[in-house]
């Protein structure tokens, strides 16, 4: 398992991820720090690249998005997201590593 995924105690994933806010398209983009890069399209303005990192890490993984909850980094680009213990096994964990 990559050292930005790790699985907690009560089933769930925690992923490290850094994100690059306003790209050209939203798509993985290596390690940056121990954490999953992310390039995201859209601005850190009001939540709103919150809402579509969560957006799109459900439907990279095609999980539903209620089962991906941002745990820390509101206003960074430092974010801690959580993927429930119920569609670990569904997910599609390969697709962030590309």
């Amino acid at each position: 398992m990559p050292s930005w995924r790790r699985l907690q105690d009560d089933g769930s994933v925690v992923l490290d991820i850094h994100v690059i806010p306003r790209a050209s398209r939203t798509m993985p983009d290596g390690v940056h720090d121990g954490a999953l890069k992310v390039r995201l399209h859209a601005p850190p303005v009001d939540g709103k690249a919150n809402l579509a990192l969560m957006a799109w890490l459900a439907d990279t993984l095609g999980v539903p998005k209620r089962d991906v909850e941002l745990l820390r980094g509101q206003t960074s680009k430092r974010k801690q997201l959580q993927v429930s213990a119920a569609v670990r096994e569904k997910a599609n964990w390969p697709a962030l590593e590309k």
